[in-house]
């Protein structure tokens, strides 16, 4: 199955360039299409200090935008979007299919003095997480958002509902990457799955310093390596991604075999 990466920084009111991207997509066959974060909306800090009626007008326009193209394109598009209802904020992950649409609250958000998204969203912390996860020609899909790699639930949460492709937008920066490369290379090796990493471009400054998003989007395969990746610029990635291999890698190093003989999985 071919599936889409669109490495962006925040887009413009005008919805030609998404237009552009998303029909390349449909006339490469692709299925799949995902975003990075930040992306539909400005970025957190900058959100922060915009009147919720503005978040909401930005919001509005691209769902409405994304249902169209989905149903225009025949495509299944995965997206984090903020969300303003009834005076309260709220980050979700949006799936828009030629169907209709589906929204789902990020689980974990960051919380840390300098970007405290926890303290801004209205998002609510369950007992139990309840990631996103979709079957589409046989594939397995499950999405987890950015911040939300660092905790083993997540990906717990991936294996026991055999999803195959982890999709996986971000908004990483001040020269993470290789803490990233290493910690996606070892959880899809570890889980026999694929991690098709989206992260977004481009630049916020503030009085203090300035936050570079550096892109590298990039597949990672079921083997823990990376497959294809792209540079800092504005680019799409087009991936093959094959359950065949998803099925070899966990036949080869059998760590699910161990977690079913225990009644674990």
């Amino acid at each position: 199955m071919k599936i889409a990466a669109l490495q962006l920084s925040t887009l413009p009111l005008s919805n030609s360039k998404l237009d552009l991207y998303l029909k390349s997509c449909s006339r490469n066959a692709v299925r799949v299409v995902v975003l990075g974060e930040y992306v539909l909306n400005s970025f957190f800090k900058e959100l922060s200090t915009m009147p919720k009626s503005m978040i909401h007008e930005q919001s509005k326009h691209k769902i409405e935008a994304l249902s169209e193209y989905a149903f225009t394109y025949n495509l299944v598009i995965v997206a984090p979007i903020v969300v303003v209802e009834e005076e309260k904020i709220y980050k979700r992950i949006g799936k828009f299919t030629p169907a209709g649409v589906e929204f789902h609250d990020q689980e974990f958000l960051i919380n840390y003095p300098h970007w405290n998204e926890e303290a801004f969203f209205d998002n609510e912390p369950h007992h139990r997480v309840k990631p996103m996860v979709f079957t589409l020609g046989g594939f397995r899909f499950g999405v987890i958002n950015g911040f939300e790699i660092h905790f083993d639930v997540m990906w717990q949460e991936m294996v026991k509902q055999n999803v195959h492709v982890v999709l996986l937008p971000s908004v990483s920066t001040f020269g993470s990457n290789q803490r990233w490369n290493e910690i996606l290379k070892t959880r899809a090796f570890l889980n026999g799955l694929y991690i098709l990493r989206v992260n977004r471009i481009g630049a916020y400054h503030n009085e203090e310093s300035l936050w570079k998003f550096y892109g590298e989007t990039y597949l990672v395969n079921p083997d823990g390596f990376i497959e294809n990746a792209l540079g800092a610029q504005e680019e799409m990635l087009l991936a093959n991604v094959l359950k065949k291999e998803v099925q070899e890698a966990r036949k080869v190093w059998k760590f699910q075999d161990q977690l079913h003989k225990r009644g674990l999985l």
